[in-house]
């Protein structure tokens, strides 16, 4: 450097602190390891009343996103499922379960079975999603609402949609039709 470039750079320094260390402050705390793992025990104990459907999750079909679903329970007719199959029963509901936590998912499942029934509707649709997973795994939220939905007591069968109503990202349900007092059905 040149006396004039030396000279106005050192001039441009003056006041400047020399660094005491060689890492950066991100202003982030280090994370006490005590205080995680006494948070981490507590986020495995259940904090929230336990809610009792009859749905259990301690078997659940793994099912893959392009898997079609069918499931008939005893007693339904051939020609009720293959119908239902070719999308030939009109759906009167729907819900769509993108994005959703599996409990999230479970209970606004059941809330909706329930709410069909009381309101007599014979048929609705159910959008799980694929998830098509670049890890390989299988779709959590399909795989579950192939368990639930085979233990729920209001669902007679189900059977994944037309294309043209989500494919294999959604299912065709045939609820049972619990009377209504005064009706001739």
């Amino acid at each position: 450097m040149q006396d004039d470039d030396l000279s106005l750079f050192q001039a441009e320094l003056r006041g400047v602190k020399p660094l005491k260390h060689d890492r950066a402050d991100t202003g982030k705390p280090k994370a006490d390891r005590k205080q995680f793992n006494t948070l981490r025990q507590a986020a495995t104990i259940s904090q929230g009343e336990t809610k009792v459907d009859g749905l259990s999750d301690q078997f659940v079909i793994d099912v893959g996103a392009e898997d079609p679903l069918y499931w008939a329970g005893n007693g339904v007719q051939d020609g009720q499922m293959r119908k239902l199959k070719l999308g030939q029963i009109p759906f009167d509901g729907s819900l769509d379960l993108h994005g959703m936590s599996v409990e999230k998912a479970r209970d606004t499942l059941w809330e909706f079975l329930a709410e069909a029934t009381k309101l007599e509707i014979r048929c609705v649709r159910v959008t799980h999603g694929k998830a098509v997973r670049m890890d390989g795994r299988k779709p959590m939220i399909k795989s579950h609402v192939n368990t639930w939905l085979r233990q729920h007591p209001q669902v007679l069968g189900f059977s994944s949609c037309l294309a043209k109503h989500g494919g294999t990202g959604a299912v065709y349900i045939i609820l049972k039709r619990t009377m209504m007092d005064g009706r001739d059905e």
